[in-house]
């Protein structure tokens, strides 16, 4: 069963993007900030948080990072949950696809480190959560190490787990 509290937060994505939004205009009216300099990056149900400020901002935001949107009680073309049109560039970070995150590439930009359902060092990790939380981490590294990550382009999230990518 889902913890009701999730529940009740889950509801309040599209209530918390509104109020960032709300920010965003605020600092666009009294000082002058740009949209092509606003990047906006949240992590599970926050990731979605994000989205629904972009989508507040009729897309004009300029990037959009969502790392490991939750997955619990969200689909691919819900309102409130992250889209591709949400800002000029979404990408995404899926560390626990199918369990806690959600299993649906959201973004123009799907990354799936280790194929995106397990990661290592996690052990076991039945609940998830150890390979949920590490879409923050990645995150970080991808924008401070000095050496960028290995990626390949794939067709789909199934060509992935076949590893089957080129």
């Amino acid at each position: 069963a889902i913890n009701p509290n999730y529940i009740a937060s889950r509801n309040l994505v599209g209530p918390v993007g509104n109020t960032v939004s709300l920010l965003i205009d605020q600092l666009i009216a009294t000082a002058g900030a740009n949209p092509d300099n606003i990047y906006i990056i949240g992590y599970s149900l926050g990731a979605h948080a994000a989205a629904n400020a972009g989508k507040a901002q009729n897309g004009r935001i300029n990037t959009i990072i969502a790392l490991d949107p939750a997955g619990p009680l969200f689909a691919f073309g819900q309102a409130d949950a992250v889209s591709p049109a949400d800002g000029r560039y979404v990408e995404t970070i899926m560390t626990n696809a199918g369990l806690n995150g959600i299993n649906t590439p959201l973004g123009q930009a799907n990354f799936y480190p280790n194929g995106g359902r397990t990661q290592p060092g996690c052990g076991t990790d039945l609940g998830g959560s150890c390979a949920h939380d590490r879409a923050p981490t990645f995150y970080a590294e991808s924008v401070r190490a000095g050496t960028p990550f290995r990626a390949m382009r794939c067709a789909d999230h199934g060509q992935i787990l076949a590893g089957s990518c080129t």
